[in-house]
């Protein structure tokens, strides 16, 4: 790994781009050619990477770097000083045109329209690869998967899916149709079907969907439901927790086998500051249930439907915070006569 140093350099493109940024920086799958392109050296034994570029783009290479990369970045007016001390007693070879590793090769572009028509092929390559190791990918054509993924077998990929970043999916899973992971860390034998997940964990056995929307930071623990037109955000849910619909769970820690009603919602921000609702195990929470934070509910407590809660719910009790119905005979009819409907 240390014996050889590749030099490349992102300075001499003269291609019109999209967005100014270098051809190799890029993205192809969601990810810059640049790490593709890395990845694919450190694969043959190559681990050592010194990049030539201008310093308004040394954040977006040094992102580009894969894990156990040695690399370091350079100004192109004053490297030579930096690259002989960083490639010091190793061979040096310089890269100075675009490349992108299609199979076992690595060939070049001059221009974004020729890296789109690249895409397909690396696109291709991706999916036979996940095949190859027992990951049924239904659709290929319809499926998007960026390289920094990995798949455990025996998982199904439908069609409409999109992985990115450096998700990890494990094992007898069922991912879409319609889903996008990003960044995300995903158990054994999930099903996440038609909804988005970011920068997130869960456990295994969890269900995701359809329609639910996982934002960052959040921890699902085993065997929980996230059902339809279910959002979290920033929490952390227990074993054996559901929350089956129109549910919104956002900067709360929850315990085990938590039961959310239809129609509950954290009351999180007031308008100027966020806060945390916790929820211990075995509670059960009625539809249409508020919670509003600061508070805790104590383990196996219930919740009436159409509850507010704004103070502490102790241990095995319930908590009832509405008006009490009362029924004005006639009001109806009255009402439609005066209307004279």
């Amino acid at each position: 790994m240390g014996k050889k140093c590749i030099v490349i350099f992102l300075t001499g493109d003269d291609a019109q781009t999209y967005d100014g940024k270098p051809l190799m920086l890029q993205d192809v799958l969601f990810c810059p050619v640049l790490n593709w392109c890395m990845r694919a050296w450190m694969e043959k034994g190559i681990g050592r990477f010194f990049v030539v570029c201008h310093p308004e783009h040394y954040d977006q290479v040094a992102a580009c770097f894969p894990a156990g990369a040695v690399a370091a970045v350079g100004d192109p007016d004053s490297y030579e000083e930096e690259l002989a001390e960083f490639a010091k007693g190793c061979w040096i070879e310089e890269v100075r045109e675009a490349l992108l590793p299609v199979g076992s090769m690595m060939l070049s572009f001059r221009t974004v329209q020729e890296l789109i028509r690249l895409q397909q092929a690396v696109k291709e390559d991706i999916a036979a690869f996940h095949l190859a190791t027992r990951v049924n990918v239904l659709d290929p054509d319809h499926t998007y998967i960026d390289p920094r993924v990995t798949i455990g077998a025996g998982t199904t990929i439908l069609p409409g899916t999109i992985l990115r970043g450096e998700t990890v999916i494990g094992e007898n899973c069922e991912i879409g149709p319609n889903a996008m992971l990003i960044d995300c860390q995903v158990g054994d034998g999930c099903v996440i079907n038609a909804s988005q997940c970011y920068e997130s964990t869960m456990g295994q056995g969890v269900h995701v969907g359809p329609y639910a929307h996982i934002r960052p930071h959040c921890q699902v623990g085993d065997g929980c439901k996230v059902g339809a037109f279910v959002e979290i955000k920033n929490a952390v849910l227990g074993a054996g927790t559901k929350l089956s619909h129109l549910t919104y769970v956002g900067d709360a820690d929850v315990g085990e086998r938590v039961n959310f009603g239809c129609g509950t919602i954290t009351s999180n921000y007031d308008g100027f500051q966020k806060y945390r609702t916790v929820i211990e195990d075995d509670v059960f929470i009625g539809c249409n249930t508020n919670l509003v934070p600061p508070v805790t509910v104590g383990s196996g407590a219930y919740i009436a439907a159409g509850t507010t809660v704004t103070k502490d719910v102790e241990p095995d009790s319930l908590a009832i915070g509405r008006v009490r119905q009362e029924n004005k005979a006639g009001w109806a009819k009255t009402r439609r006569n005066m209307h004279k409907k």
